[in-house]
């Protein structure tokens, strides 16, 4: 459902660009036996629920004058902001993320873990550095961007 994703993101970036609001992620997911296409958008200071309708009015008036129709299945549009766990997608979003707290998930695991949760400490091209503290000890790890299968910013407890 690639097609799905590229051609919302198409139709939704002018309205954005608009607003100067910033296209986080668009999703077009199987729940159930329903579909959802989500589009998360931010801007700087947050994004409010008025913004959200506004940009959720102006995307479906240009999906639904689109023929052939792009998405043929019934399904939900949601929009909405991306939350206090923002996923990082984009190299910029990783570069805002230095010296907060996340979460990143790995396709391999990394001393018997495949989730890790800690301060971003360094950024680099091929990767990047956490510092996690298990338990009273606090230990970085280094993982290589290429292990990484998402990263987000998460809340600390």
């Amino acid at each position: 459902m690639s097609s799905v994703v590229e051609t919302v993101t198409e139709l939704v970036t002018p309205i954005l660009e608009k607003q100067n609001f910033e296209l986080v992620e668009v999703e077009f997911v199987k729940e159930g036996k329903n579909w959802f296409l989500r589009v998360f958008i931010d801007k700087e200071n947050g994004i409010d629920i008025e913004e959200c309708a506004f940009v959720s009015e102006q995307l479906s008036e240009k999906l639904d004058a689109m023929n052939p129709d792009p998405i043929p299945q019934a399904y939900f549009l949601e929009v909405s902001s991306p939350g206090a766990e923002r996923p990082l997608k984009k190299e910029n979003d990783y570069e805002q993320a230095v010296g907060q707290y996340i979460h990143v998930s790995l396709y391999q695991a990394v001393d018997g873990e495949k989730q890790f949760e800690g301060t971003l400490k360094t950024l680099e091209k091929d990767q990047l550095t956490l510092t996690v503290k298990i338990k009273t000890r606090v230990k970085d790890y280094t993982f290589e961007r290429k292990n990484i299968a998402k990263a987000r910013l998460a809340i600390q407890f």
